[in-house]
């Protein structure tokens, strides 16, 4: 479907302009494992088959073949002569995991950070940080620290691979860039796999970056800080959650972003005027930051694993229902932008903690092409769904984007449909309402 909205495939003539969003290739948001098509998904059945009638190196053949993404080209598998061992490599954002195995184990191991001088800081930290894992641990080679992962051959089933690759991967991935930030003895190590992107697209995503924080710490500057504590929270956590999706920053720059984040949601039992008030300083620092700070920081990657976990689509909805149950008082007493703020909060929460699945995240993806059309026309897409500034919205695109998601995955989510007389066009607060009311019902029940 993503090929849809972006216009990546030709169609035919009097299709291409449904839903017309034609531009580059530029992925958004985080990834999400919770989309494994049919194949992928009897792959693993067979994986954990082949495991019981002992099979092994059959299963882990299979089980390789679950993880990877044809697409993405985020799994390489090879099988050595024979069959007896094999080798593999998976990526997951800056770090790359490598392993092996044959008759007797399997081993994989991933590369944090150089230590060309013993320091015991260091060591300190990673020695609690053992306590916390359950499948790895951490390790120093020759000057290297590393993350490894070990099995022996006969308990190598499909769960404890999965689990025991998710833990190395995704502690990697993030315990690289904090390790070399927190200790200016560490260096970092095996970067040059990353793909770049245009300077031109750092720079859309800089301004836009800089243009969001602004526009949100001046609109909280309108409302008092302590009546409107809820609605300034609600403005700076979208806010957080729309760089997360819309400019994809990786490394400090995510860990900036996380750290927010993390401010309201830590149980410290703060006045949330309070939070909010450190959130928005966070937000004046990462605001004051360089193109030089910055744009290293923006690059492609590709990942193996979710950093978040799925969801029971309930769940989804009563954070979309919570957060439109707030929305009545600022409509009503006028302050429209916040409460347009309020129900993106409810679906970029859903998009930003937990694992979607893919058609879920194709609607936010509309969702916020229609309300923020002009960013993603920088970034070479045609949006077809709001005019120049987004104040007037174009209902007939909007649903025929709306009704192509529905057909794409109507073989998986036979009942998924949107009710077309509930979506309100009238103001982007409307559309944003309805619209999301209409993602709280959908029936997300697979075939």
């Amino acid at each position: 479907m993503l090929e849809k909205i972006f216009g990546w495939s030709k169609k035919k003539e009097e299709e291409e302009i449904s839903p017309a969003a034609v531009g580059p290739r530029i992925p958004f948001g985080r990834y999400s494992d919770n989309n494994k098509p049919p194949a992928k998904v009897d792959r693993w059945n067979e994986a954990e088959t082949l495991f019981k009638e002992k099979k092994i190196h059959e299963s882990i053949a299979a089980f390789f073949d679950y993880l990877r993404d044809e697409n993405t080209g985020n799994v390489t598998h090879t099988i050595q002569a024979g069959g007896g061992s094999g080798s593999f490599e998976l990526f997951q954002g800056s770090k790359i995991i490598r392993g092996k195995y044959d008759d007797k184990g399997f081993s994989a191991r991933v590369p944090l950070a150089a230590m060309p001088q013993p320091s015991v800081p260091v060591m300190r930290r990673l020695l609690e940080m053992n306590f916390a894992l359950y499948y790895t641990r951490y390790a120093l080679h020759e000057g290297t620290l590393e993350m490894l992962f070990n099995s022996d051959i006969a308990t190598t089933n499909p769960s404890k691979l999965y689990y025991g690759l998710k833990e190395l991967a995704s502690k990697a991935d993030k315990q690289d860039d904090l390790l070399v930030q927190d200790f200016t003895a560490l260096l970092p190590v095996e970067t040059d796999h990353v793909e770049g992107i245009p300077d031109s697209e750092k720079e859309v995503k800089y301004r836009w970056m800089l243009h969001w924080i602004k526009e949100t710490l001046d609109l909280i500057e309108t409302v008092d800080a302590d009546k409107y504590s809820g609605g300034i929270a609600y403005l700076l956590l979208a806010l957080a959650y729309r760089i997360d999706y819309c400019i994809v920053p990786e490394g400090k720059l995510l860990l900036a972003l996380e750290k927010i984040v993390d401010i309201y949601f830590r149980k410290d039992d703060r006045p949330v005027s309070e939070k909010n008030q450190d959130m928005a300083d966070e937000f004046t620092k990462l605001q004051a930051r360089t193109r030089e700070e910055v744009f290293p920081y923006l690059f492609r990657s590709k990942y193996t694993f979710s950093i978040v976990l799925p969801q029971a689509h309930k769940t989804i909805s009563d954070a979309i229902y919570n957060a439109n149950q707030n929305i009545g008082w600022y409509r009503d007493n006028k302050h429209t932008a916040i409460a347009a703020k309020i129900s993106e909060y409810g679906f970029a929460y859903c998009q930003y903690s937990y694992s979607l699945p893919r058609p879920l995240t194709e609607y936010f993806q509309l969702f916020m092409m229609v309300n923020y059309p002009n960013y993603f026309r920088e970034l070479g897409f045609k949006v077809p769904y709001a005019d120049g500034d987004g104040a007037v919205l174009f209902g007939d695109e909007i649903q025929r984007a709306v009704e192509a998601i529905e057909a794409d995955w109507k073989v998986k989510y036979p009942d998924m449909k949107m009710r077309a007389d509930k979506i309100r066009y009238d103001s982007l607060l409307s559309f944003n309402q309805t619209f999301t009311g209409e993602i709280e019902f959908l029936n997300m029940e697979t075939k």
